[in-house]
Parts: structure tokens; sequence; C-alpha cells
């Protein structure tokens, strides 16, 4: 009968000892696979990693203006070429065979594909090269508190900051944080935006820096402290007497 006791005693010892072990190691599995996991490098989506790339502003193409001439001529057609055809003050234009052309305002792919509109009413799809012969230089205006006021050329790709930075750069007065942009359209000038310079370079996002187009004007106003500065007393001044900076 002791014996049989014992007996019982250690296959109870043995189950216990056996569901320990099992245990442990399913434990150790779960360990392994944890580490695993943190171990393996973690894939980024290309569509996130593409958000973050800058997208390149394109460039805005010349229209052209009263004043300006350019050579029209056809590849099958010679007939028809005509060479410093200029652009009258009301915008038109005057062609062999269309008449009157109203083409102001007009870059030279939206000129090109006008006369091909006009022309192939009795040409047979024309191939037409424009080319610009005389025509104003691209220049903008930078007014306000900028170093050095005035009209400049407008040279290959040009930023608002670049263009600012042309002008000799920001003054001790000038508002960073309200930089006007005006662009010209047909019945005079535009508001086109308001371009907080100050924290656009502070966060580093020159991608919203925006291009320069022919004709604009900058205008940089004065900020709080330069409008109050006349009337702060200088120094050793005496009572009641105020002396502008």
């Amino acid at each position: 009968m002791a014996f049989a006791n014992r007996l019982a005693k250690d296959s109870e010892k043995n189950m216990k000892l056996n569901r320990l072990i099992i245990t442990l190691a399913v434990f150790v599995s779960m360990c392994a696979a944890t580490a695993a996991a943190q171990a393996k490098p973690q894939v980024v989506r290309a569509s996130s990693a593409a958000s973050d790339i800058p997208q390149v502003q394109e460039r805005p193409r010349y229209q052209v203006e009263p004043g300006d001439t350019f050579d029209v001529l056809f590849e099958l057609n010679p007939e028809f070429n005509q060479t410093a055809v200029a652009i009258q003050p009301d915008g038109f234009v005057t062609l062999k065979g269309v008449g009157d052309l109203l083409v102001q305002g007009k870059t030279v792919p939206e000129l090109t594909d006008i006369l091909r509109e006009h022309y192939g009413k009795f040409l047979n799809n024309p191939t037409i090269t424009v080319v610009l012969k005389d025509f104003q230089k691209p220049y903008f205006i930078a007014d306000g508190q900028v170093a050095r006021p005035g009209k400049y050329d407008l040279r290959a790709d040009t930023t608002l900051t670049e263009a600012l930075a042309i002008a000799g750069g920001l003054t001790d007065a000038s508002k960073h944080s309200r930089v006007h942009l005006y662009r010209r359209v047909k019945d005079g000038w535009a508001f086109a935006q308001v371009i907080n310079v100050k924290k656009m370079e502070s966060n580093g996002k020159l991608t919203e820096d925006p291009y320069i187009h022919p004709g604009d004007m900058l205008f940089v106003p004065k900020n709080r402290i330069s409008k109050i500065t006349p009337f702060i007393p200088r120094a050793g001044a005496t009572t009641g007497a105020y002396t502008s900076y």
C-alpha cells in the first residue's frame, strides 16, 4: 500500500514537472518571435516617401506684348512666310490670308496653335514655326523696404526670395512676414498673394517659394517698430523733444 502511494506521488510530481517544462518552452518561443519581429527592418511605403520629395515649380512662359515682333515660317507653304510681324498697341497683328488676330498675352506655343487653327481652314495640316525676334526683356519690380528698390531684369528661374536678394535684401524696417506679390494683368495690377518669408525661411520650406513672373511687383511694407520709431525719444533728449532717427 505504501509503495502504491509513493508511485502515485511520483507520478503527480512528474506531471507538474512536464507542465512546467512545456510552459517554459512556450515562453522561450514567444520571446524569440518577439525579438525576431523587432530585428526585422521596417519597410517605408513608396507613397509616403514620395510625398517628402520637393515639387519643382513650373517656370512661367513669356507672353507676347505690344511692340514685340516675330517671324512666321511655313515649312510646306513658304508663300505665307512673314518676317518682323509687329504686335500693334491694341494687341492685334495682321497676317497674310487670315487678317487681324488678337495675340497679346499669348505664349509662343499658344500663338503657334492659334495660327495653325486659322491657316488650317484652307491649308492641310500646316507646319508653322513662330520665332520671337524683338521683345520686351522680362523684368520685375521691387519696392518698399528693400535695400535697392527698382526695376530688374528677370533672368532664368527666379523665385521671390532670390528676387529680394537681387534687390539688395530686406532692410531692418521691413515686415518679413507679409511680403506682397502683385501680378500685372491686362487691365492693370492684380493682387496675387502675401508671402511669410520669415516663416518660410525659418522652416526651411523653400518649395513654397513662388516663381516670379515677368512684370511682377514685390512690395515689402514697414514693420510695426519702424512706424513708431520716429516718435520714440532719443537718449539724452530733453523732456518733450522728440528726434527722428
